[in-house]
């Protein structure tokens, strides 16, 4: 079985964070915590995923990624 590694963003925002997938828009989850998105983002793609293959959608293949820069 193939398996996929998609980029995942995790933003702060006003009193929650927000975690989404910039592969696979519309595919985004939110938490009180950073944990918590990351897990909420987690449970987010496959669902994502098997809404796209129900609906005869392709599935977009990863290509983001990130890095981080310390100043």
């Amino acid at each position: 079985m193939l398996r996929l590694a998609y980029a995942v963003v995790i933003e702060k925002a006003t009193g929650n964070y927000c975690a989404y997938v910039p592969d696979l828009p519309g595919c985004f989850a939110t938490g009180r915590t950073r944990e918590e998105a990351y897990q909420q983002i987690c449970e987010a793609v496959p669902f994502h995923i098997e809404g796209l293959k129900e609906g005869g959608l392709p599935i977009p293949k990863p290509g983001s990624s990130a890095a981080v820069v310390r100043v």
